[in-house]
């Protein structure tokens, strides 16, 4: 029988602060209604630590899901010892995975926020996009009972404020300067003849909207494209719910799967949405990364500054991109739509994440004047129309430098200094178009219409590495090894030299405005092909 204490609820066991747990204020908070109703019943996601380091070298060469829990998952004493501890203190375990080191937990507010410490508000605020959100918020630190310290690294969803805001711009048809299909674009940019994505899988995570099928099936109609296998997976209670934001979530959702659907048709595409929360977005990624078969990639339009992120959710965030990069899963970030500084400020430029992971491949935007017809580049420039309109890209205050970006000469050079001389991972990886003055014709809740934004080249990207698998029969977990293997030559990307985000300027080679340029489809497949 468990130990109670005078109210009849379970006496609490000895607690230790939970590093990296640390959350400040929400932006523009608004309004605040008082504590969040202590009766409430709401989920967590508590994360594990891993069994054995996650070797870098492992990261290229795919392991199966199964090789993942036995080598570089939780253990299963430690599973069960924090299954066991939170049970005695009351919570429902209501889902454990070894192999993403996952525990979801189900619990009143009033017993949740007595297990961690922690105490429950309701708020409104401005939201990762500026648009008014009611949400439960916590600042300060979270405990976690002594007998689970070093073994639990994250505790996320208590607070659920917006984690992420889409990435990507919408203009009326007719206001752009010129706008280009998706197949226009894979003609312009050399995507492989002879691929299609038949065998393949790409997943896309989507943090709210949806789409309805009929606008899908008149879209692709139009391209003379047979409509594409498109499944949607609900995580966390998320949920296909188009027709609702056609201008914000919705237009995400449609970009991301007409893009993919129409640049690789034959691939399966599946759709995971899940609540815009720190602990949703962590476990649509688990989902999607974890689902059998394997996806070859990984499409990520969503995004937010490093400094928006608590240090345990981004950790926790980066560790299952690195899973993903293990079990051969390339996952493709956009890089931000706010240039250099991020949509901050306070004055410093700000990388965003996912896409400052290492483990992400992160995408940049251009501005692309090209005759849709022939394929013919005019000229292919930065996207830049403004300090909010604009390729975000530059360097990482939480990751260092990978191995593949060592030595480069370019990113010394664009780097401006800091503090120490500290240089961090360098954003962009890649780049395409994403300029909406020179954008993407898409059809949203019935309506046709131009969108840009980096949010549009992670697809791209991701489209473009299922027809790269198909061709070479297999999947390539971290892409960057091999990228940046062949920048000596220059082979497999129109480099793009001219323009800025802001901070930061295009130049010859590697630059934090538009990474190693934007793609040549048919010479970067026979680059990969050598490689192998």
């Amino acid at each position: 029988m468990k130990d109670q204490d005078n109210t009849g609820n379970a006496a609490p066991e000895p607690s230790l602060p939970l590093p990296g747990s640390e959350r400040g204020a929400a932006r523009e908070l608004q309004a605040t209604a008082g504590p969040v109703d202590p009766s409430r019943r709401i989920e967590v996601t508590v994360v594990l630590r891993r069994r054995a380091p996650l070797p870098e070298q492992a990261l290229t060469v795919p392991i199966s899901r199964e090789d993942l829990a036995a080598s570089h998952g939780a253990s299963e004493a430690e599973l069960n010892l924090v299954m066991e501890s939170f049970t005695r203190l009351g919570a429902q375990v209501i889902e454990a995975d070894a192999a993403s080191r996952r525990v979801r937990l189900s619990g009143t507010v009033a017993l949740l926020s007595r297990i961690f410490g922690t105490s429950l508000e309701e708020v409104t605020s401005a939201g990762a996009n500026g648009k008014a959100v009611t949400h439960r918020h916590r600042t300060g630190g979270l405990q976690i009972p002594a007998a689970l310290d070093g073994v639990v690294t994250a505790v996320l969803g208590l607070d659920d404020r917006p984690q992420a805001r889409a990435q990507f711009r919408a203009i009326p048809l007719a206001s752009a300067a010129v706008s280009y299909t998706p197949p226009e674009l894979g003609r312009i940019y050399n995507f492989p003849a002879g691929t299609d994505g038949d065998g393949q899988n790409v997943a896309i995570i989507e943090l709210g909207g949806g789409y309805d099928p009929q606008d899908l099936d008149a879209y692709f109609r139009g391209l003379g494209i047979t409509m594409p296998r498109i499944t949607a997976v609900g995580v966390d209670g998320g949920a296909n719910k188009p027709g609702e934001d056609p201008k914000g979530a919705d237009g995400e959702v449609l970009l991301d799967v007409e893009v993919v659907g129409a640049l690789a048709p034959k691939a399966g595409i599946f759709v995971y949405f899940a609540p815009n929360t720190d602990a949703g977005f962590l476990d649509a990624l688990a989902a999607a990364s974890h689902a059998t078969p394997a996806p070859a990639a990984i499409s990520i339009s969503w995004g937010q500054s490093e400094d928006d992120w608590t240090a345990q959710a981004r950790t926790a965030f980066d560790q299952a991109l690195a899973d993903a990069a293990a079990m051969g899963v390339t996952v493709t970030a956009a890089a931000g739509d706010n240039g250099s500084a991020d949509g901050a400020t306070d004055g410093r430029d700000h990388a965003d994440f996912p896409a400052s992971s290492p483990h992400a491949l992160a995408c940049g935007g251009t501005r692309l004047e090209a005759d849709p017809a022939t394929g013919a580049v005019r000229a292919e420039t930065v996207w830049n129309d403004g300090p909010n309109s604009a390729t975000g890209g530059g360097y990482s205050d939480a990751f260092a430098v990978p191995p593949w970006q060592n030595g480069l000469i370019s990113h010394a050079r664009h780097r401006k200094p800091s503090p120490g001389g500290a240089r961090g991972r360098g954003v962009p990886d890649v780049s395409g178009v994403a300029d909406p003055q020179t954008g993407y014709k898409v059809r949203v809740d019935g309506k046709d219409m131009v969108i840009g934004g980096t949010s549009a080249v992670a697809p791209l990207w991701a489209a473009l590495i299922a027809r790269l698998a198909q061709a070479t029969n297999r999947r390539f977990g971290l892409l960057q090894p091999l990228l940046y293997g062949h920048t000596a030559s220059g082979t497999g990307f129109r480099d793009v030299t001219t323009g800025s985000n802001g901070t930061y300027h295009a130049g010859p080679g590697w630059d934090p405005c538009t990474g190693l340029g934007s793609p040549d489809g048919a010479t970067l497949l026979a680059k990969v092909q050598s490689a192998l």
